[in-house]
């Protein structure tokens, strides 16, 4: 039995971007489906199977803020978003609100296409929590026993370190906002906490980086958050 491409939704009103990108994607191997608006969107998330939606955030009616909400309330579909670089504190909710990644616009084809790539490489590695190990490069986590080591050197966290590296790594190619990573790691008890974030991320790239000041695994997302590279 043939394999069907995996299937892309794009959502955008603007007819000469969502041309150009049915032409590549399409050319790269993919199926494309399009929607001009949030309601035409998630019309199509309930019609077949998708793998991933890239969702312009500045849409007619709906806006695509809702759209995300409403769809990552249903589904775990990956999500990029497209926007313009003005509009950072809509990348940020929208990231908060479940996307998976975003691009700006304008952008290149082989940005939106490396994107793409990693989006869905991390939805087909999702961990089951069944799962007892995972590892990235020399980095590997034991779930079961809490133990991480590197190049099988054991190292030393501390259970509010070790938290965030599990957050992180199962959330890996995956940008996590400051509230996001909030969210997980102290859920709505966070008040005294948000303040001194960065001091975690700081503790746990000394002792996991092989060089702290130029971080291999968790790259910062410059006025967005973090994210761990699988690669």
């Amino acid at each position: 039995m043939t394999k069907r491409k995996q299937r892309l939704l794009v959502v955008d009103d603007e007819i000469e971007i969502v041309r150009a990108l049915q032409r590549s994607l399409t050319g790269h191997g993919y199926e494309v489906i399009s929607a001009a608006s949030g309601e035409e969107a998630l019309q199509a998330v309930g019609e077949r199977p998708l793998d991933l939606m890239l969702l312009d955030l500045a849409l007619p009616g709906m806006s695509g803020l809702e759209v995300c909400k409403q769809v990552r309330a249903l589904s775990d579909l990956p999500i990029i978003v497209i926007s313009a670089k003005n509009k950072e504190r809509d990348k940020v909710l929208a990231l908060d609100l479940g996307a998976d990644d975003y691009v700006s616009k304008p952008f290149g084809i082989n940005e939106v296409l490396a994107r793409i790539r990693v989006a869905l490489r991390h939805a087909e590695r999702m961990l089951p929590r069944t799962e007892p190990t995972m590892q990235v490069g020399p980095l590997e986590i034991d779930f079961t026993q809490q133990l991480v080591t590197i190049n099988g050197q054991e190292v030393k966290l501390t259970p509010t370190e070790y938290d965030l590296l599990e957050v992180f790594i199962k959330n890996r190619g995956k940008i996590m906002t400051q509230q996001m990573l909030l969210n997980q790691i102290w859920g709505t008890n966070r008040d005294a906490k948000s303040h001194y974030l960065h001091v975690y991320i700081g503790h746990l790239r000394r002792k996991i980086e092989p060089d702290p000041a130029h971080p291999r695994f968790l790259t910062t997302i410059s006025g967005v958050g973090y994210r761990f590279n699988e690669e």
